[in-house]
């Protein structure tokens, strides 16, 4: 048994390395999850946006500094804001399946343990607290107002980390609607290849949607047009529409 780093070969310490920055995000999620918990969402979200600005600030300059580069004005690393835009583009496609592969993990591992019923559950519950948060961040980034009507609603979906690995579109556009249309998902064309019947992601994406919407403008009502287990055509997978009446 290792007493000490010392004694740790250099494949052992490179995966304690990387496993104090699983320590670091899990740990903040706890906080986030907590703050939801006693305070609300509205001013979890609050404390989340000040907590995440002012440790970033603090952890990215000591590690910008550690792998000898530098940050801009902005606070930013230089190796990001450096790239190309085809490496930075090919970058936010990569992070976005990691994110799509880790939710697919957390799935399966319930669903082995506890079954489909308990994975759906929590699958529908962690919708219920991520896709707000989602939209919360798309908010900030895009500097959208407090009430940004449907057009905020559109250019906020293209921001999603769904929208860079789905292929999707907008459809049937009137002053009081618009329909969403996930032309291709990455999950069911994944069950299709396999021969596998469509995933029933319907409880969830009522879910998802309706909360990402309000988030965005809480005038916003979300119907669902098409969603599986509803049988749909072959150029689209789910069909939702989004309603603004004040």
């Amino acid at each position: 048994m290792k007493q000490n780093l010392h004694e740790f070969s250099p494949q052992e310490k490179a995966a304690f390395i990387l496993d104090l920055f699983h320590r670091t995000t899990v740990h903040h999620g706890f906080w986030f999850a907590e703050a939801i918990h006693q305070y609300g969402r509205e001013v979890a979200f609050e404390l989340l946006g000040k907590v995440y600005r002012q440790s970033y600030g603090i952890q990215m300059k000591r590690l910008v500094r550690f792998f000898g580069g530098e940050t801009d004005a902005a606070g930013l690393p230089e190796g990001l804001t450096g790239m190309k835009a085809e490496q930075s583009d090919q970058l936010i496609e990569a992070l976005s399946v990691n994110w799509l592969a880790n939710d697919g993990v957390w799935f399966q591992a319930i669903e082995q343990q506890m079954g489909m019923t308990e994975a759906k559950r929590c699958n529908d519950s962690s919708w219920a607290n991520f896709s707000p948060f989602e939209a919360s961040a798309v908010r900030h980034i895009l500097q959208l107002g407090p009430q940004p009507g449907l057009d905020g609603l559109k250019k906020a979906l293209q921001f999603r980390l769904y929208a860079f690995i789905n292929k999707q579109s907008i459809t049937n556009e009137t002053a009081e609607s618009f329909d969403f249309v996930m032309n291709d998902c990455r999950v069911q064309s994944a069950r299709k290849r396999k021969g596998m019947d469509d995933y029933p992601c319907k409880s969830g994406g009522l879910i998802e949607y309706t909360s990402f919407a309000r988030t965005i403008d809480p005038r916003i009502t979300t119907e669902c047009l098409c969603c599986p287990p509803d049988k749909h055509p072959e150029d689209y997978y789910c069909v939702w529409r989004f309603w603004l009446k004040d």
